[in-house]
């Protein structure tokens, strides 16, 4: 009982801290005030450029007056009207007082020079808001909205302070009481409910259900679907990908290739270096064969052939010396040395 009476002076609070305002110097406006709370209405400009007035609701006389003199008000006891700017204030607002009002203004002969009237709807504000969250079978996310009082809600979502996109919704309504949420959706979801004479939202935290999406083959049958992680015991020696582990694994394989890469230039440096090295015990050389020059010196007058001076190079063997037929009369022989 305590909670109930808790609740009840909640919500008067609420009601009577909530305040509208219309502007109703325009024909056949609509305007609306909150259920125990207060609506300001713009009748006119000034009253003091009127010479007299009337104000009535349906057929019943609500106010009268000439310029700033007030001669008729039947909501005295909880309203206000100020003749210097135009507005009256009607305060504590029931359900009795939606309906249509019409204002009259005459000239000083009595004659009716304007008519305009209006509408005014009596709402219950909203009060608190509930979001509630379940998980359904295959992994989607119900995200309900509920709000105490309110008349003629209207609610709206965000995600993460934006609004939720198709490829996050199952739901194709954007603007019920109730979403659900596809499996791979988690964050801060807030819910707003409003009205015509409030707005009231709340925000929760989001985790999605724990299930995964497994694409594989398994036993030649394609499989693509999602499963709850903790039971699954599809494809477990297949690739098993979660939308999360996607940047991971591209980044392990990016590392994986760029190891192989690595590794196989380096044993390849090694090949070549061990080719390149001479093997003990080998005989097989190969020859060098070095620059023989001749240089002939001046003939001298005594001998009767010229003789030659001969600059003798060095000649290395790598292998087997190959046998060479002397040219001519004269040989010419270099000093040869084995190398190594």
């Amino acid at each position: 009982m305590k909670t109930v009476v808790g609740l009840f002076v909640m919500l008067l609070r609420v009601s009577h801290g909530v305040e509208t305002h219309c502007d109703g110097r325009q024909d056949a406006v609509q305007c609306y005030g909150p259920l125990g709370g207060t609506v300001v209405l713009q009748l006119m400009d000034r009253a003091s450029q009127i010479p007299k007035y009337e104000w009535k609701k349906e057929s019943t006389l609500i106010l009268r007056g000439r310029q700033n003199e007030i001669i008729t008000n039947s909501l005295k006891d909880r309203s206000v009207f100020t003749p210097s700017n135009g507005t009256f204030r009607i305060n504590k607002l029931s359900r009795t007082d939606s309906g249509n009002y019409t204002l009259l203004i005459f000239d000083s002969n009595g004659t009716l020079t304007s008519k305009q009237t209006l509408h005014l709807s009596i709402q219950a504000p909203v009060s608190s808001v509930l979001v509630a969250s379940e998980c359904l079978s295959q992994g989607e996310m119900k995200v309900s909205c509920s709000s105490e009082g309110g008349d003629s809600p209207q609610y709206s979502w965000t995600l993460g302070g934006r609004a939720l996109t198709d490829a996050e919704l199952y739901s194709e309504n954007k603007e019920e009481n109730s979403i659900t949420l596809k499996q791979h959706v988690s964050g801060r979801v807030a819910c707003k409910v409003w009205n015509h004479v409030s707005s009231v939202s709340k925000e929760e935290d989001i985790m999605n259900c724990g299930f995964i999406y497994i694409n594989c083959i398994s036993n030649g049958t394609e499989i693509s679907q999602w499963v709850f992680a903790a039971n699954n015991t599809l494809c477990i020696q297949s690739t098993t990908v979660t939308v999360d582990a996607l940047p991971i694994m591209a980044g392990v394989l990016s590392a994986l290739v760029i190891f192989l890469i690595v590794g196989m230039a380096v044993i390849r440096a090694h090949k070549k270096k061990k080719n390149n090295k001479p093997k003990e015990g080998e005989d097989d050389q190969e020859v060098t064969y070095a620059d023989v020059r001749i240089v002939q010196r001046q003939q001298r007058q005594v001998e009767q052939r010229e003789k030659v001076e001969v600059e003798y190079g060095q000649v290395k063997f790598s292998g087997r010396p190959r046998q060479t037929q002397p040219v001519g009369g004269d040989c010419v022989y270099a000093d040869v040395r084995k190398g190594r």
